[in-house]
């Protein structure tokens, strides 16, 4: 299968010069392995090679005798691992030793001692329009940040086209594929989850069913900071009902697996007294994985174009969240107490930030200007920085800059 590069690539090989080892995580089957492949000089894989078994029982520290970087793949089949490559790191004194590659965060039964100082850890995703090829890149993400004006050419755009790249989702191993092997690849992908990934990762049996229809609920309310409540209501059965407790484990199984990806809410100082919501908005990793929970094709979609458009603000969202860790910054949402909402806010350490809205036609970008116009004068300008940047994310159009200061940029013409 062909290679094609990643964001990650750059930031893989700058980590590896500061750090002794460097943790990729990322769900499966967004293509953590081929990437640190073209980097590691020799490979062992936790989870195929039968020898691994063995050297752990006789002596670990074999598995990580090799050309460096050596990846270690789906290292948390094995977590004991962990504190002998950090010793190794130690007693070695060189950068750049260790890749370490995992789809699920390993949990606490075996204690690991603290990596700080030996590991770097980069969160990988599946591939952004950008590196999908979807995406013309006029626009950059540090441009905007840094307040540049956008400009573009008028995009190439049709729903359907839209609907089938929704469908195919980010996923390396569907480079070439269509939206019915999309389709299928995600039903397959949630199934697995259900009736597998979440009971394996939580050390017990789930209820299948009740995992389904969480995943369900989770891609009905894609895009929102839908409760714990409305959610535990959902997955509860007609003859059983699920906790909150039980349903928060639920979501914590499906965040170390790394299948849901929320974006949490915004904490800045406003001049106002509104209070600030403090709800997680719901994503997956990729939307594609919501349109297989919900057994969707592209002709039911293209009948519900509200829903689409809350699959459209998550697709946003997944390119957002690459483009800006590949620039260092993080991204939040914003939503107080009077039902002003702002889709994302993207914040630099330094205190820069820009606010964003999704809208996916060109013909809701005056509302949504309004709601960043709106924003940017609730902030309290004596403690937090003025916004860099207001931009309103859309399907169609061109990008360019409003009178009124906002700008307007089709994710297809964007990039980090």
């Amino acid at each position: 299968m062909e290679y094609r590069t990643r964001l990650i690539d750059t930031i893989l090989e700058t980590r590896l010069k500061s750090s002794g080892a460097v943790l990729i995580e990322g769900a499966k089957g967004c293509g953590k392995t081929e990437t640190a492949v073209q980097t590691a000089k020799s490979t062992v894989r936790f989870d195929a090679d039968e020898q691994v078994r063995v050297k752990m029982e006789i002596n670990p520290e074999m598995l990580l005798e090799g050309a460096t970087p050596r990846l270690l793949d789906e290292w948390q089949e094995y977590p004991q691992i962990w504190n002998y490559v950090r010793r190794a790191v130690d007693e070695r004194k060189s950068k750049g030793q260790f890749i370490l590659t995992g789809s699920a965060a390993p949990n606490d039964k075996v204690k690991r001692h603290s990596g700080v100082g030996r590991f770097s850890v980069i969160k990988m995703r599946p591939m952004s329009f950008f590196e999908r090829g979807w995406s013309s890149g006029e626009v950059s993400l540090k441009m905007l940040m840094q307040g540049e004006v956008p400009a573009s050419n008028e995009v190439e755009f049709s729903l359907e086209d839209l609907v089938e790249k929704i469908t195919i989702g980010g996923w390396p191993g569907l480079l070439h594929s269509g939206a019915a092997e999309g389709g299928q690849f995600s039903k397959d992908y949630v199934q697995l989850v259900a009736e597998v990934d979440i009971s394996k990762d939580s050390n017990k049996r789930r209820d299948p069913l009740k995992v389904a229809r969480l995943l369900q609920s989770l891609a009905r309310n894609i895009s929102t900071d839908v409760s714990v409540a409305t959610l535990s209501n959902d997955t509860s059965g007609s003859d059983t009902k699920i906790d909150d407790e039980t349903l928060s484990k639920y979501l914590s199984s499906l965040e170390r697996l790394m299948v849901v990806d929320n974006i949490p809410a915004w904490n800045t100082h406003i001049r106002s007294s509104d209070k600030l919501r403090k709800a997680p908005k719901r994503h997956f990793v990729d939307p594609s994985l919501a349109v297989g929970a919900l057994g969707l094709s592209v002709d039911k979609l293209l009948d519900d174009l509200n829903y689409l458009g809350l699959l459209y603000e998550s697709l946003a969202a997944r390119d957002l969240r690459i483009y800006a860790e590949a620039n260092g910054a993080k991204i939040y949402h914003y939503r107080d107490s009077k039902g002003l909402e702002v889709d994302y806010i993207i914040e630099h350490a330094d205190g820069t930030w820009g606010a964003f809205e999704v809208k996916l036609g060109l013909g809701a970008a005056d509302g949504a200007a309004s709601s960043l116009l709106a924003l940017s004068k609730k902030i309290d300008t004596e403690k937090a920085k003025c916004p860099s940047t207001l931009t309103v994310i859309t399907g169609n159009g061109f990008a360019h800059r409003r009178p009124d200061g906002v700008n307007v940029v089709p994710l297809s013409t964007l990039r980090a």
